[in-house]
């Protein structure tokens, strides 16, 4: 099959369109900077220009902000910091939304932010809000508009309402930017404000959502005189402290047990363009738990990254997505082989499911030529299971040797907010487990207009065995239309059947040749009284088994999307799976599965979050031709603002399947697959309660209850040209019902006692019960959860964070 891209390249035509004018605010030097109090009357303020007349992004597109809800920035700076004074006007107190919550969080509040790129390269930037609560929330920008709010920056904010509104004041240190060293800057800027009443957000540069991006849409901070980057160094030294109960009640296993932790991560900024993290012996153990579910599927699943330093910061380490951080850290790569030639009478005591990590650090920064490098180390220690005999004798196995995990990234900002990546990963194991190596070029390429693009990548691996070297090779082309109204994405992807990146990233399978065609139309300013923005939307996935050539997947999509003018929002979806060829399912290499056609019919809707109680309904129902096998999925979520210091929420989700064929046990005799024909229940409850004392306290509770139930009611022969026969064959376990419950509790209590410090103390309550017999219903298992044995865990972590500068200016 000739390649797409050829002849998307062939008929691809770059072309310009007119630009809105940039807008320009002249920063002023100040001598006397004003006090962070959020009253905005000092000295500082007067006669400086004022940036005005803010332009609604959604939910009308285009328009101006009334002079009696009027928006008014003014900036100033001195050889420290940036100064920003903000007010925002409203005709009534009253009209001004402020529930409280804790840093980096925004409920139901107003909030105005600003947004530096300080070498105005229209593709990276930092951005600094205050909701009307007084609660800091900031974030990192990259590739034109990816937001890392992970990413935490120390700097002062306060706000004050009044019956005219209500005001900010931001006091930004250079230590919290990046920035060149030329005497006379300009900076990329803009700067948002969100009315929660009318679900409004106003930019003051244009934010036209008919263009791609939001770096590329910026205006100009002017005449920045004689500021000279900082050093940036501190310090953020943790101890913690953990008590561990679980009711084991047997001889010599205890079942309290204690530990004391302690470590350092570190920020140094090594110039004015880079950064180096290192975190030393760190301490995870108070992030949230995995949502785990029942896992059907032939893959693994791939589970939220939760832990800081791994989300902070990353946004050149993701480049060509060969970066699962959930890597580091993890499974033990030889975990199963704790329970291989096991001798008769022995027995797997311990298993560790994770590896520790031991350091790891983070270098990353871009040039003024907008050359941005990334490097990236971690070391994980060696992993050992251990294996008991009926006389009390143990032994070691090793499930992990001592690893080390490298990424190296070289991203060059080009014209037109384009960029072009070299990254390289490696992960290095010392013992007798393979290595591997992955890599290759990434590009985003795109006209003077930013209104079409090409991107994609070319990546190999190689895994390095003793006697032999796996190599296999990977390619994404995408082209298509980003800017106006409609817009189309044209898609071809490659993966050979070599091709393996799971040491340091995620694959779920390779050896495919897939096609995807995306279309969509925006109406952003629609006529009639009924919405303020619609669209439609369409999709086309072909894909292929690489090699041999066949077909596995046509799936087909047509959907709308939609925004009532009381802010309200929906989706519907149809959806159409041909039947096709699933080479995954049977589990066994060379076998298929003739996967049924399957239809699906989806729709939500979102209320108004403006609401004091507020949430969506999402319904979905499912069809698939054989068996006459059906489904729907009803989920339903709320929030209840009882206060602005007291919410409650939650999510409820139930799933059931009927007459659905899928993958069962295998044969132990043949070694042929077995499938079932089978009905399945699935409920998700989620529960949440959060209690916030003030903008830097507050207490947060989720309860998570994941059930889910899976009756065989009858069982078929896989045939070799994949279609189901009748079972002939005895030599199979029938007890493959299944019956799981997982319950979790996380509870955490944080207090920002001082600038970038913080006291937590964590309760986390856990449970899990897997079994073959499933008879009862949702209520009986929530019970029987509720009163099995859990795992409880109290902790107590206090992390403090140390500016040099402030050690110095002590020492002084």
């Amino acid at each position: 099959m000739k390649p797409i891209f050829t002849i998307i390249l062939s008929c691809f035509t770059l072309f310009a369109i007119a630009q809105a004018p940039v807008k320009k605010l002249e920063a002023v030097k100040t001598t006397t900077p004003p006090k962070i109090d959020g009253l905005l009357d000092d000295e500082a303020w007067k006669n400086v220009p004022i940036a005005t007349d803010f332009i609604e992004n959604n939910p009308v597109a285009g328009r101006h902000e009334k002079p009696e809800e009027r928006t008014e920035v003014k900036i100033v700076y001195d050889n420290n910091a940036i100064y920003v004074a903000a007010r925002m006007y409203e005709t009534s107190e009253k009209r001004v939304a402020r529930e409280l919550t804790t840093r980096d969080k925004i409920a139901n509040d107003d909030f105005v932010g600003i947004i530096f790129d300080t070498y105005l390269d229209g593709l990276n930037g930092t951005g600094f809000y205050t909701t009307a609560a007084g609660v800091q929330y900031d974030a990192k920008y990259s590739n034109g508009g990816n937001e890392d709010d992970t990413w935490n920056g120390v700097w002062e904010s306060k706000v004050t309402v009044d019956d005219k509104g209500w005001s900010a004041e931001f006091k930004i240190p250079y230590s919290a930017l990046r920035f060149s060293k030329k005497d006379v800057q300009t900076w990329g800027l803009n700067m948002v404000r969100r009315r929660q009443c009318t679900q409004a957000q106003m930019f003051w540069n244009e934010l036209d959502p008919k263009k791609n991006g939001l770096m590329n849409q910026e205006g100009q901070l002017t005449n920045l005189k004689d500021i000279t980057p900082p050093l940036r160094l501190g310090f953020y030294p943790y101890f913690s402290t953990y008590l561990n109960h679980y009711p084991y009640n047997t001889a010599d296993v205890k079942n309290t047990t204690g530990s004391v932790n302690g470590g350092m991560d570190v920020k140094y900024g090594i110039n004015a363009s880079f950064t180096l993290d290192m975190t030393l012996i760190p301490d995870f153990g108070q992030v949230q738990s995995d949502n785990k579910v029942l896992n059907l599927t032939p893959f693994e699943v791939k589970y939220t990254e939760n832990r800081p330093f791994f989300t902070e910061g990353t946004e050149l380490f993701n480049k060509g997505n060969l970066f699962y951080s959930r890597r580091v850290g993890g499974q033990p790569i030889d975990y199963g082989n704790a329970y291989n030639n096991l001798k008769p009478g022995e027995e797997v005591i311990r298993n560790p499911t994770e590896t520790r990590l031991l350091n790891a650090t983070k270098l990353s920064g871009r040039l003024s030529n907008g050359l941005g490098i990334g490097v990236f180390n971690a070391i994980t220690n060696s992993a050992n299971a251990i294996v008991e005999d009926a006389n009390g004798n143990r032994r070691e196995v090793e499930t992990s040797p001592l690893t080390n995990y490298n990424i190296l990234v070289l991203d060059q900002n080009l014209k037109n907010n384009s960029a072009i990546t070299l990254i390289n990963t490696n992960v290095n194991r010392f013992g007798k487990d393979y290595n591997s190596d992955v890599g290759g070029l990434v590009f985003n390429l795109k006209n003077k207009a930013n209104s079409y693009g090409v991107s994609g990548y070319g990546l190999m691996s190689n895994l390095f065995y003793t006697d032999h070297t796996k190599t296999g090779y990977s390619y994404e082309v995408s082209a298509g239309k980003t800017q106006g109204n409609f817009t189309a994405q044209v898609t071809e992807d490659l993966v050979n059947d070599n091709y393996d990146s799971n040491d340091l990233g995620i694959l779920f399978n390779n050896n495919y040749f897939d096609h995807n065609i995306n279309l969509q139309y925006a109406n952003y300013k629609p006529k009639g009284n009924l919405f303020t923005n619609w669209g439609l939307y369409s999709n086309i996935y072909y894909s292929r088994m690489y090699k041999p050539s066949a077909f596995q997947k046509l799936e087909l999509n047509l959907g709308s999307f939609f925004r009532f003018k009381n802010t309200w929002q929906g989706n519907i979806n149809l959806n159409n799976n041909r039947e096709g060829n699933d080479f995954y399912e049977p589990r066994v290499a060379g076998r298929v599965f003739r996967r049924p056609e399957e239809n699906n019919l989806n729709f939500n809707i979102n209320t108004s979050r403006s609401n004091r109680l507020n949430g969506y309904i999402f319904v979905a129902l499912r069809n698939r031709n054989r068996f006459a096998g059906k489904g729907y999925d009803a989920e339903v979520g709320y929030n209840l603002r009882v206060t602005n210091n007291f919410g409650i929420g939650g999510d409820i989700s139930y799933t059931p399947r009927s007459n659905y064929v899928g993958f069962s046990t295998m044969d132990t005799v043949s070694n042929n697959p077995i499938f079932a024909r089978r009905d399945m229940q699935t409920v998700e409850n989620i529960f949440n309660v959060k209690y916030t004392f003030n903008n830097v306290a507050g207490l947060s509770f989720r309860l998570r209850h994941y059930w889910s139930k899976l009756n065989n009611k009858e069982f078929y022969d896989l045939a070799q040209d994949g279609e189901l026969t009748h079972l002939t064959s005895t030599n199979f376990d029938h007890a493959v019902d299944q019956n799981y419950n997982v319950w979790n509790i996380d509870m955490i209590y944080e207090w920002q006692f001082a600038p970038g410090s913080t006291l937590s103390l964590a309760w986390k309550s856990s449970a899990l019960t897997s079994s073959n017999i499933a008879k009862y219903g949702y209520l009986n298992n929530f019970d029987n959860t509720f009163n099995q044995p859990k795992n409880n865990n109290y902790s107590v972590k206090i992390l403090y964070y140390i500016d040099y500068q402030n050690l110095k200016k002590k020492r002084v």
